[in-house]
């Protein structure tokens, strides 16, 4: 038979004590302790519920960003990865095709077929290297460097209207914040390659194969 002068278990059938069993008659500090872990827990969903709108707020800030030159592409049968091959050849003229990948983080086989059409219609031209004959360096053709210019104008575009929107202070934080989502192994590297100074060797200083 139940002895019903016995206290209660802990937890659900006794209002009276805390979770933690501290005090059975401590009503105020089980109550107090709820509230306590009902906020921590309302403040987690609160911070997740923030990083679901920063995730999102990238998704969106990215779809945008490239769907300017997605519609230039459009018109010359390419897509977004003959831009980003495009684009960093331009950016770093006699750039080596063991760094292309590593930068694109791609195969061979993915890169070769997007490098053969844009050297085949005149946009980018390869040489082997001078100290090296088996490196294959690559540089930007007139035609090229023409049409990196034109895709890469609208962005910049919506990048200054961007930073100006956030104020003069803002982008300070803001690069950090970029650099900071870059794998921490990677970012010495990455800092090299949008680095201005950060060109490679085998040129000259006018960016034309030696």
């Amino acid at each position: 038979m139940t002895d019903l002068n016995a206290p209660l278990s802990r937890g659900r059938k006794n209002p009276g004590a805390n979770r933690a069993g501290a005090r059975a008659d401590g009503t105020a500090v089980a109550n107090g302790d709820t509230m306590n872990e009902d906020t921590e827990g309302l403040a987690q969903n609160a911070a997740e519920g923030n990083l679901h709108a920063f995730a999102e707020l990238l998704f969106f800030a990215y779809r945008d960003f490239t769907g300017d030159p997605d519609a230039i592409l459009k018109d010359f049968g390419f897509g977004r990865a003959h831009h980003r091959v495009l684009h960093f050849v331009n950016r770093h003229s006699g750039l080596r095709v063991a760094d292309l990948l590593e930068i694109l983080n791609i195969t061979k086989q993915s890169l070769s077929r997007v490098l053969k059409q844009l050297i085949d219609q005149g946009y980018i031209t390869q040489k082997a290297g001078a100290a090296d004959r088996r490196e294959r360096l690559l540089y930007p053709t007139e035609r090229g460097m023409a049409l990196a210019g034109r895709l890469a104008a609208p962005q910049l575009v919506r990048l200054r209207a961007a930073l100006t929107a956030a104020g003069p202070e803002a982008e300070t934080a803001i690069r950090r914040f970029l650099e900071a989502m870059i794998n921490a192994e990677d970012r010495p590297k990455v800092s090299a390659i949008i680095d201005p100074a950060g060109l490679p060797a085998d040129r000259n200083d006018e960016g034309k194969p030696s």
